[in-house]
C-alpha cells in the first residue's frame, strides 16, 4: 500500500502548541501550576515526612562525626572495606548531607504552601455569617414542626432569645422569617490556632538553626575556668548559618568540684559540679573576683544569658613531673579519654619539651610523650585494667616515647595520641615502659625521671544557644490547644422558618445538622424542639 506524496505526518506539520508561543507560554505555565500543587499536597507532605524519617535512620544507627569523631575513625577501622562507601555517601554527616537538606528543604515548602491556603480558609470561616435557611427544612437528619398559638413577632422573639450565644441570620422571606444560626466556631479558631502555630513552629526551628550554636569543651575539676568569648575556646564548635562566632556573649564559669556516685556494678548512678560562674553583667561591672554558685547536674543545666550550659560527662588526667637531667622540672596533666564507658580505662598521651635547649635540632630529637593506659580502680599485676569507674586505686601503665613529636610541623594533632607516622618512621622511639602507682617514678637512660604523681577529675560541658527554641515551646503548646479544640467542638447548624397561619397562629419549622461525625447534637436538637415547639423530647 502506497501514501500520497503530500499527505501531511505528523513530523510534517506541528501542532499549534508548538507554533503558538502563547500556547508554549500557557504549556510552562501548567506544568509550574500542576507541580507546585503536587508539592504542596497533604499526601505529599507526609511521603516526604516519611522519607526524613528514613533518611534520619542511618544517623542513628552509624557514628557521626558531628557528635564523636573517634567512633567513626574506629568504624573505619573495623570495617574498612564498607566505610569509605558510606561515607561517600555522606552517611557519617548524616544531617549535614545535601540529600538529607533537600528533602529537609522540599518538606519545608510542601508544609507552608499547605498550611497557608488552610489557615486562609479557615480564617475566612470563622469570620462566615451563618448559609441561608434551606428551603426543604424536612429533609435534614433533625427536623420537626409545631403550630404556636403566638404571633409572629412573639414567636419570632422567642426563637431569638433560645438561640443566644448563636451565630444568628435572620431575614424576612415574605411570607413570614426565617432564622439561620450556627454554632462552634471555635472549633475554626482551633484550626486557625494549629496551623498558624505550625508555621510559627517551623519558622521558630528554622531560627534556631540559622542564628544559634553548639559547643563542646572540657574543663579540669578544681578551679578550671572557660570563658565564652570565643570559639577558640571550645574543643568543638557548631554555628548556625548566620553565626561567626564574633558576638557571643560573654560569660565565664569555674568547674570548683565534681562528685560522681556509682552502683555496685559500676553504672552511674549521678553526677554534679560545683560551678561558679560570672554573667556577662558581671563581666561588664568589673565584677571579675566574684563569682556566683550553681549545681551543675545533668538533667540541671545553666541558664545563662540566652545559653544552657549542659554537664555531658566526665573523665580523668593523670599528673606526670618529668625531672630532666640538669634539675628542670615541668608537670603536664592534660585529660585523657575513656576507652570504656563502663570502667573508665582511658588513654591518652602527655607530652612534654626539654626546658633550656635552643638548638632546634636536638629540642626536636629530645621531645617526650607519656602515653599509654590509665586505670581509676586498677586490677593489679603485670596487665593493667580497670575494675571500676570511681577513682580508688589507679595506676597508669605507660610508654616513653622520646623524639620528635611533630610540635613544630605547623599542623593540628590529637592531644589524646602521637602522630602514629613519627613511630613507624624512627622519629619516636620508645625508650621506657612501666607500671606506676601515685608518687611512683621510672628513669630513662639518661637520668630523666618520669614521676607519676596523681589523678585530677575533668568535666565535659556543652554550651548550646538557641534563640527559637521559646518561640518553639510556645507554638507547640499552642499547637496542642488548637489540636485539641478543633476536636472537641462540634460544629452545628440549626434552622427555623415562622409562617402566620389563617386564624392565628404562628407555624414554626426547625431543622437541624452537625457539621462533625461527632455524636451529641440530637440531644441539643431535641432541648431546642421541646423549647421552641412546646413538645416532649424524643428523638427525631
Amino acid at each position: 500500500m502506497s501514501t500520497r506524496a503530500d499527505t501531511p505526518t505528523c513530523t510534517d506539520t506541528p501542532t499549534r502548541a508548538h507554533r503558538d508561543p502563547d500556547s508554549r507560554a500557557w504549556f510552562g505555565v501548567a506544568v509550574v501550576r500542576n507541580s507546585w500543587r503536587a508539592l504542596t499536597s497533604m499526601r505529599t507532605a507526609l511521603v516526604l515526612l516519611f522519607l526524613l524519617a528514613v533518611a534520619a535512620f542511618p544517623g542513628a544507627l552509624l557514628p557521626q562525626r558531628s557528635l564523636n569523631r573517634n567512633l567513626v575513625d574506629q568504624y573505619f577501622a573495623d570495617y574498612p572495606a564498607i566505610a569509605p562507601v558510606l561515607n561517600d555517601l555522606g552517611f557519617f554527616d548524616v544531617f549535614a548531607a545535601p540529600w538529607f537538606a533537600a528533602i529537609y528543604l522540599l518538606l519545608m515548602v510542601s508544609l507552608v504552601g499547605c498550611v497557608l491556603p488552610r489557615t486562609v480558609e479557615h480564617a475566612s470561616a470563622l469570620r462566615a455569617m451563618p448559609v441561608a435557611t434551606p428551603r426543604n427544612l424536612e429533609r435534614l437528619p433533625h427536623h420537626g414542626t409545631a403550630v404556636l398559638d403566638a404571633g409572629l413577632d412573639e414567636a419570632a422573639g422567642r426563637v431569638r432569645g433560645r438561640l443566644k450565644g448563636w451565630r444568628v441570620r435572620e431575614e424576612d422571606d415574605g411570607a413570614g422569617r426565617t432564622f439561620s444560626a450556627e454554632k462552634g466556631y471555635v472549633r475554626e479558631a482551633g484550626n486557625l490556632v494549629f496551623h498558624l502555630s505550625l508555621i510559627g513552629l517551623l519558622v521558630g526551628f528554622a531560627a534556631g538553626k540559622l542564628f544559634g550554636y553548639e559547643g563542646q569543651v572540657i574543663v579540669a575539676s578544681g578551679g578550671g575556668q572557660f570563658c565564652n568569648t570565643g570559639i577558640l575556646g571550645y574543643d568543638s564548635f557548631r554555628a548556625g548559618l548566620r553565626v561567626d562566632g564574633t558576638d557571643l556573649a560573654p560569660f565565664c564559669v569555674r568547674v570548683d568540684d565534681f562528685r560522681a556516685e556509682y552502683l555496685p556494678n559500676g553504672q552511674a548512678e549521678s553526677f554534679d559540679a560545683s560551678l561558679g560562674y560570672q554573667s556577662t553583667e558581671d563581666l561588664e561591672a568589673g565584677r571579675v573576683d566574684e563569682w556566683r554558685y550553681f549545681p551543675l547536674a545533668v538533667n540541671n543545666p545553666l541558664r545563662l544569658e540566652g545559653n544552657r550550659v549542659y554537664l555531658l560527662g566526665h573523665g580523668y588526667a593523670p599528673r606526670f613531673t618529668v625531672t630532666f637531667p640538669d634539675g628542670q622540672q615541668r608537670t603536664g596533666d592534660v585529660q585523657w579519654r575513656p576507652v570504656d564507658q563502663v570502667t573508665l580505662l582511658s588513654e591518652g598521651a602527655t607530652k612534654f619539651e626539654r626546658p633550656g635547649v635552643t638548638d632546634d635540632e636536638q629540642r626536636r630529637t629530645t621531645q617526650l610523650a607519656v602515653t599509654g593506659l590509665l586505670a581509676p580502680t586498677t586490677s593489679g599485676g603485670d596487665l593493667v585494667t580497670s575494675v571500676f569507674p570511681a577513682l580508688r586505686d589507679p595506676e597508669v601503665a605507660i610508654d616513653v616515647l622520646r623524639g620528635d613529636l611533630g610540635l613544630d610541623d605547623g599542623r593540628g594533632q590529637s592531644i589524646f595520641q602521637v602522630d602514629r607516622a613519627k613511630v613507624d618512621s624512627g622519629e619516636l622511639v620508645r625508650v621506657a615502659r612501666a607500671n606506676l602507682l601515685p608518687g611512683q617514678a621510672t628513669t630513662l637512660d639518661d637520668g630523666t625521671v618520669v614521676r607519676f604523681d596523681g589523678v585530677r577529675e575533668w568535666v565535659s560541658i556543652q554550651v548550646s544557644h538557641d534563640p527559637g527554641q521559646n518561640a518553639v515551646l510556645v507554638f507547640a503548646v499552642l499547637m496542642l490547644a488548637g489540636l485539641g479544640l478543633s476536636l472537641s467542638i462540634r460544629r452545628r447548624r440549626f434552622w427555623a422558618r415562622l409562617t402566620s397561619v389563617d386564624g392565628g397562629g404562628t407555624a414554626v419549622e426547625i431543622g437541624g445538622l452537625a457539621r462533625t461525625d461527632r455524636a451529641g447534637y440530637g440531644e441539643e436538637f431535641d432541648r431546642l424542639r421541646a423549647d421552641l415547639l412546646q413538645t416532649p423530647e424524643k428523638d427525631a
